[in-house]
């Protein structure tokens, strides 16, 4: 039933139409626990309290399938009036980018161009810019454009993801290169990725740990206590200093856990979402853990004293529709498949 549920969510995450309605529907799905609002304002401010518990940050301003040169340059204009923003308010954060948001789709020197003028305002500012990993679509795309810009910027790094088998080749060849580590958010073949957790998290473990060993900065991109109880022991036992490495995990995802982190002296960073893109994101994320619908339901239909809302049936209506949409969807594409045969 959990793999259903996550190929579901997924999959409403690669809707272009949902994707598109979803900016006419603003937060009323309950994205605002995990994603800081729309605009530069809100996420600094979010920003601003994290900093002050002793956490570091890094934003995303979320965006994908962008297909026109007009919107991929909005998107990295955008991006530098967040940097100059950074630099200005003097908080402690850096930047996360996706290509495709960038123009990739369309053309990839088009692409490494608008990155070249993200990454020289962010070396002005001594601000680290990482590019977030995609789907396995992209992969090959996104390693070639972060070798290109790493002959000319050294404040540009990227990320692995633990569910790919050729995870550790690829590491091993970025071994200078400041990463970041997860276990990965899309649906991918068998052919390309582990489909069983436990292999996935075996992998992130060894690959850690590797990192670890080394002698680059390394972001540990999780949630799952297990996996950070027995990182934070390998470290104790083979007495890797705490600058080596920081734990990172998602905004509004176990906030005790990430205070708790901090106040024991490890560097924390809390990965921060905002923008008016925000559906693909956070359906990935309910693909990753279906119960954060739970919250989301919650928060619809309740208050915080756990009172029912005086018009539930108006504020899920969202909610509804969106699973009604769906099946719709995926029943549309049934029938033109059966029409074909």
């Amino acid at each position: 039933m959990a793999n259903v549920m996550r190929d579901f969510f997924i999959g409403l995450s690669n809707n272009r139409f949902l994707n598109t309605q979803a900016k006419k529907w603003g937060f009323s799905l309950g994205a605002d626990k995990f994603v800081a609002g729309t605009t530069v304002e809100s996420v600094m401010e979010a920003v601003k309290e994290l900093n002050h518990q002793g956490i570091s940050c890094t934003l995303d301003n979320l965006g994908e399938f962008v297909s026109d040169k007009t919107e991929a340059g909005e998107a990295k204009d955008k991006i530098i009036r967040l940097l100059n923003t950074i630099h200005e308010e003097n908080v402690d954060c850096h930047l996360s980018v996706k290509l495709t948001q960038l123009g990739l789709d369309i053309d990839q020197a088009y692409c490494t161009e608008n990155m070249r003028e993200i990454l020289d305002i962010a070396r002005q500012y001594n601000i680290f810019v990482n590019i977030d990993m995609e789907d396995y679509s992209h992969y090959d795309q996104t390693l070639e454009v972060l070798q290109a810009l790493r002959k000319d910027y050294d404040n540009v790094g990227t990320v692995i993801q633990s569910y790919l088998y050729r995870a550790e080749e690829d590491m091993e060849n970025l071994k200078n290169v400041r990463l970041r580590i997860v276990k990965g958010a899309y649906k991918e073949s068998e052919e390309v990725a582990y489909p069983e957790k436990q292999d996935i998290d075996r992998n992130f473990l060894e690959l850690a740990k590797q990192r670890l060993a080394g002698d680059t900065f390394t972001s540990i991109g999780t949630h799952d206590h297990h996996i950070i109880n027995e990182l934070k022991a390998f470290a104790d036992e083979h007495n890797i200093d705490h600058d080596k490495f920081e734990f990172q995990m998602l905004y509004g995802f176990r906030n005790d856990m990430q205070n708790k982190l901090a106040n024991e002296g490890y560097n924390f960073c809390t990965y921060i979402p905002f923008g008016d893109d925000w559906f693909g994101y956070f359906m990935r994320r309910l693909a990753e853990r279906p119960q954060n619908m739970t919250l989301v339901l919650k928060d619809t239909f309740y208050t915080e004293d756990n009172k029912l809302k005086k018009g539930p049936i108006a504020a899920g209506g969202a909610v509804a529709a969106t699973s009604a949409i769906a099946l719709w969807c995926v029943k549309a594409k049934r029938d033109r498949k059966k029409d074909n045969e």
